[in-house]
């Protein structure tokens, strides 16, 4: 089943209309002909918020169902939908960046991935009978960060099966913990995290390949380590969870801007200034102990500067 929006946009204000013909495109909408926008029935409840937004500016709009009469007209209505050569637009950006790694800091290929995953995403959200097509975008994309890890993150670490168990802080004193050198966000988060709420006089070893901790050392944030990914958890987070601080919120703002540098998904306002800083850190400190001093202050600060509570 198929829902119909007919439409004249108001005459006045200029933005009301353009607004709303952004809205429209947002949508993904097949188009009959000017002013006839039709979307599978169960993706069409935006129709109305537009209609009443036409009507109240002076236009007119109206929303009906709409049925095809048979299999050939439901076929060349669906056909309008196809994303194709959308998905193959995104794929030249995927294939321009791979193209380009050899040249490229790893911050700004990092942050390349995430807005080339972000488009992909806006792809998906209007692709209303998907297909093949998403599919090899999905494993191009998989691909594609696989890559970036090799380059710039040896060892990073595939995420785990099964729960976080709950840890007693007590019997994590006095450790040695190992993690890759040169480390990045999250495992710079964890290194912090090791520092400020488990033990302040933590040690840390810093492994080249291959990723053999020393005897008796807790490694974190690689395959076969005490703590790494499970399931859509960064490393960060399952320290947090194992240590029973997965309840503050402060902390859980933080994870937010470390998940999203790490793996990507939801934007959130503290990781862009994050990044940012992270990476002038490691460009000033070669030796991963001072990065990791210097990233610590970092971290503390915006720890405090989160709200206790969003409620």
């Amino acid at each position: 089943m198929w829902t119909l929006l007919l439409v004249t946009l108001p005459t006045q204000p200029g933005a009301v209309r353009l607004r709303i013909w952004r809205n429209l495109k947002a949508l993904g909408c097949a188009s009959l002909r000017d002013g006839a926008y039709v979307l599978p029935t169960e993706h069409a409840a935006a129709f109305d918020e537009i209609a009443a937004e036409v009507l109240e500016h002076g236009g007119t709009a109206s929303v009906f169902e709409l049925g095809t009469r048979d299999a050939p007209q439901h076929e060349a209505l669906q056909a309008q939908f196809s994303r194709t050569e959308a998905y193959a637009q995104w794929r030249e950006s995927g294939e321009a960046l791979r193209s380009e790694l050899a040249s490229l800091a790893e911050t700004d290929a990092r942050r390349r991935l995430r807005s080339l995953a972000e488009a992909l995403a806006s792809v998906q959200r209007i692709d209303y009978f998907p297909g093949v097509s998403l599919q090899q975008a999905q494993a191009f994309l998989a691909a594609l960060r696989r890559d970036l890890d090799a380059r710039y993150s040896p060892g990073e670490p595939h995420p785990g099966a099964g729960g976080v168990a709950r840890l007693d802080r007590s019997q994590y004193l006095g450790k040695r913990w190992a993690t890759r050198a040169r480390p990045w966000v999250d495992r710079l988060a964890c290194a912090w995290f090791v520092r400020r709420f488990i033990d302040a006089d933590a040690r840390f070893v810093w492994l080249k390949e291959p990723l053999k901790p020393p005897r008796g050392a807790l490694g974190f944030d690689f395959d076969g380590a005490t703590f790494s990914h499970v399931g859509a958890l960064v490393t960060f987070e399952v320290m947090a969870a194992s240590f029973g601080f997965d309840g503050d919120e402060r902390l859980r703002r933080v994870a937010q801007a470390v998940h999203f540098l790490d793996v990507g998904g939801i934007p959130v306002p503290e990781a862009a200034g994050l990044e940012t800083i992270l990476s002038g850190l490691r460009g000033l400190h070669a030796d991963d102990d001072a990065l990791l001093s210097a990233a610590c202050s970092v971290f503390d600060a915006l720890y405090v500067a989160q709200p206790e509570s969003t409620t």
